[in-house]
């Protein structure tokens, strides 16, 4: 029986894609804590170096096509030099040391050969060639240093053309080429000259631009994560304290001479949490349900949700200094939060109401923590609007004195009574029946309410619904 050909594992790992010849050769030319910037350096050193010997090997072989004989320790010369310094360069990631040298074989191996050839004329100005030197030195080194080798090019251009001019006037040379090469020769020189300098801009740019589109990258997610960011401490704080925080993370403290306080109260929350504790998910998913529905009422009537503290939610108004009649949208939210749940599915099943009371005054604002921080209002106002809440029966709304004045005429009350608060002179509370309408009675009036009032429970509900 012949056997059968062997089967590919499923569980082989995926082919990867072939690394080009820079990638294979990137371990040997930068090390693991080069810089973006230094492996440009180094990336543009020995890029040069490449061209350079590649334009000289061209140049070589033009030569003897066109029947003029060059020594080949001059043409070799400079390669060999060359490719000794890179390895060596391998060897003892010295860039420093291996740049300067390399820079001298640009300056110096031109004017050499210049003066074999006989001279700036005989050579078509091959001395040009040494212009690498100065170029590559701003490439590497940065503008200062790159002028010390400017200096040096020009020094010696001008040194090696007249040294050798009385030589040139010799009819009498080695190498002496026709006339009419000479010019075109001087052209090649310049397009080497010329191709060398492209193609080393011509990789910077394309190295500045893929560094520019990764910067873009970079700045997009750093917008992004910068928008989740405050879009979360938008959520955790109210958005000009938010505001205050990101521009100056300084301690935040307000003195507020006037803030309306609620705080609402789940009725029976321990019995609740009791029969749902074997369901911790649904006990959860009811609160959030909840809190999602008061949040919704915050933000139509334009509150602050300040924190929930178990089953019970406080809000405040006038944080933000306007002269908003805060007051009366705080009591709005009160008469619109009891009829919503008195008609909430989820609540209706699990028999919620709510304790809420209501007061006004002076209050102290600032922000506490330095990770999981928090803003948060004190004061005696919302010490007396959280006793209110303790002490309402279930589905009602009292108010201090303070918010009852304020709303007398728009809102209708059950008669006066007073209350022992702790540290505190006994207080006049009012049970808060409803809206005022014009042309009803009081009895009327405390069992209905506006029809722009209740466009706005219609919507909160029908949102949440």
């Amino acid at each position: 029986m012949s056997e059968s050909a062997p089967t590919k594992s499923r569980f082989s790992p995926p082919s990867l894609p072939p690394r080009s010849l820079w990638q294979r050769l990137a371990p040997l030319v930068f090390d693991t804590g080069d810089g973006a910037d230094l492996r440009l350096r180094k990336s543009a050193m020995l890029l040069t170096a490449i061209l350079t010997n590649t334009a000289v090997g061209v140049w070589f072989v033009w030569f003897l096509v066109q029947g003029v004989v060059i020594p080949w320790s001059m043409v070799l010369g400079f390669p060999v030099a060359s490719g000794l310094l890179v390895i060596w360069y391998i060897r003892t990631r010295r860039f420093v040391p291996y740049s300067v040298i390399q820079l001298g074989l640009f300056l110096l191996m031109p004017v050499v050969v210049q003066g074999a050839m006989g001279g700036y004329m005989q050579s078509s100005g091959f001395v040009l060639l040494s212009m690498l030197a100065p170029l590559g030195a701003l490439l590497t080194f940065g503008r200062q240093a790159s002028l010390a080798w400017f200096g040096v090019y020009l020094t010696l251009l001008v040194a090696s053309t007249a040294w050798h001019h009385d030589r040139e006037m010799e009819a009498a040379h080695a190498l002496m080429m026709p006339a009419a090469n000479i010019a075109l020769f001087g052209v090649f020189i310049s397009a080497i000259l010329s191709t060398v300098a492209f193609f080393l801009l011509r990789y910077l740019v394309l190295q500045r631009e893929r560094f520019q589109a990764e910067l873009a990258s970079q700045h997009s997610l750093l917008a992004a994560e910068r928008e989740k960011s405050e879009a979360l401490l938008g959520n955790l704080l109210p958005r000009s304290i938010a505001r205050r925080l990101r521009d100056d993370p300084s301690l935040i403290a307000d003195s507020k001479p006037d803030v309306t306080v609620m705080f609402a109260d789940i009725v029976n929350f321990t019995r609740l949490a009791d029969e749902l504790k074997v369901e911790p998910r649904r006990l959860v998913d009811v609160l959030n349900h909840v809190f999602r529905r008061m949040d919704h009422l915050c933000e139509n009537y334009g509150l602050e949700k300040i924190k929930t503290v178990g089953d019970a939610y406080m809000v405040v108004g006038g944080l933000d200094g306007r002269a908003d009649a805060y007051t009366d949208a705080m009591t709005d939210m009160a008469l619109d939060l009891q009829e919503i749940f008195a008609h909430d599915p989820v609540a209706a099943a699990l028999g919620i109401r709510f304790h809420v009371g209501i007061a006004t005054g002076p209050a102290i604002a600032g922000v506490i923590g330095s990770t999981r921080f928090s803003y948060d209002v004190w004061g005696d106002t919302v010490n007396i609007a959280s006793r209110l809440t303790a002490e309402s029966p279930p589905g009602t709304v009292f108010v201090d004195r303070a918010t009852h004045d304020r709303l007398s005429g728009r809102f209708e009350f059950g008669p006066a009574r007073e209350m022992t608060v702790k540290g505190k002179d006994r207080l006049q509370v009012f049970q808060l029946l409803g809206r005022a309408a014009a042309g009803e009675s009081p009895n009327t009036a405390s069992q209905s309410a506006s029809a722009a009032d209740r466009s706005v429970l219609s919507a909160s509900a029908g949102t949440r619904a």
